[in-house]
């Protein structure tokens, strides 16, 4: 007994133990339907950042997910603009359940489905499953970030594209874990501008690893890699400005010397300033110069209602609780420009 008491960690208040990523895979199931589904749009997804297909990657949708309802109502919305653009463009929804917190903070619906503190992460990893397969069986391709190692077993047969933040590109973790998902994964740029911890992160996640996981039965193993054949860089902006436009991706290129791997600039962070209403002019620019920068894909944050707000007893329906957002109708009118503007592009290259 004393051997055990001193093998304790004092400093942890509460263990819990969770259902393993077999059990809950096996509660949620993916069945065989949606699971072709899934690998034909992650191929697609390959397709585009690859060049073979044309279409513009669009992976939008609210900076995390909060309220289930108005997350399906968003997904109701963007399936059905998917319908009208889907010559132009081709979306990837924003499913986001884990959010990285500078200090301290709410961190995502997986870890507190209730948005109370009570930290449920049982019904965290329920309620976030669910919720993905309702996403999946309405045809929407779902994207989230690749934050917690421990959690890609629960998740890893339901997304089809996946971003490691920049705070976490350089963690060697991070690009092992994306070595072995079977998504393409896309690394931003550091919070200071650095794209080499991004070009590094490609570099490594493409390449074979062995190391330290857990099995699908929830015991800790020895995960050997193939390497991810689709890691990607994600430009976000920085601390001090943007890295979106022609100019800067030239210069990128130039410091480099190298040609860019498959591009995805994210519309919103350092490159609106934070300021999600700016993202329609990032995009806007992006769409004026894509025939030279040969910009792959882009991410906006958007909800269904403009801004953001403070969790709270009395909260704005559709409103994000984390990053500002840009709200549905702006959203979509910005699309529907969007690809109207891609389509004259197109005429005119082969006129």
């Amino acid at each position: 007994m004393n051997a055990l008491n001193h093998a304790l960690n004092s400093n942890i208040k509460k263990e819990i133990e969770l259902s393993l990523p077999h059990q809950l895979k096996a509660e949620y199931p993916l069945n065989v339907t949606l699971a072709k589904q899934i690998a034909e749009q992650r191929q697609t997804i390959q397709n585009i950042l690859s060049g073979q297909d044309p279409r513009l990657l669009v992976i939008t949708g609210p900076c995390s997910i909060h309220d289930s309802i108005a997350v399906r109502e968003y997904a109701d919305k963007l399936i059905q603009l998917q319908q009208q653009v889907s010559d132009q463009i081709f979306f990837v929804m924003r499913a986001y359940i884990e959010k990285p917190r500078t200090t301290v903070g709410w961190k995502g619906y997986m870890y507190d489905p209730q948005l109370d503190g009570s930290s449920n992460l049982q019904m965290g990893l329920e309620k976030s499953r669910g919720l993905y397969l309702e996403i999946i069986e309405l045809g929407l391709p779902i994207a989230s970030e690749i934050l917690s190692p421990m959690a890609t077993a629960y998740f890893d047969d339901l997304l089809a594209w996946g971003a490691i933040g920049a705070r976490t590109s350089e963690s060697q973790i991070h690009r092992e874990i994306a070595s072995h998902m079977p998504f393409s994964i896309g690394f931003k740029n550091g919070t200071d501008g650095s794209i080499q911890i991004a070009l590094d992160a490609i570099q490594s996640a493409s390449n074979e690893h062995q190391f330290l996981g857990m099995s699908q039965s929830g015991f800790p193993s020895l995960l050997q890699s193939q390497g991810n054949p689709c890691a990607h860089l994600i430009l976000r902006g920085s601390n001090t400005g943007s890295n979106y436009d022609l100019h800067s991706i030239q210069k990128i290129q130039e410091k480099y010397n190298i040609q860019l791997p498959a591009l995805v600039i994210d519309c919103s962070h350092g490159n609106s300033s934070k300021n999600p209403l700016l993202q329609p002019e990032v995009l806007e620019q992006i769409i004026a110069e894509r025939h030279f920068t040969n910009v792959r894909g882009v991410m906006l944050e958007s909800h269904l209602v403009d801004g953001q707000q403070k969790i709270s007893c009395d909260m704005t329906y559709g409103q994000s609780v984390t990053d500002g957002c840009l709200g549905w109708d702006k959203t979509q009118q910005l699309l529907l420009n969007v690809a109207k503007n891609l389509q004259l592009n197109t005429l005119k290259r082969s006129a």
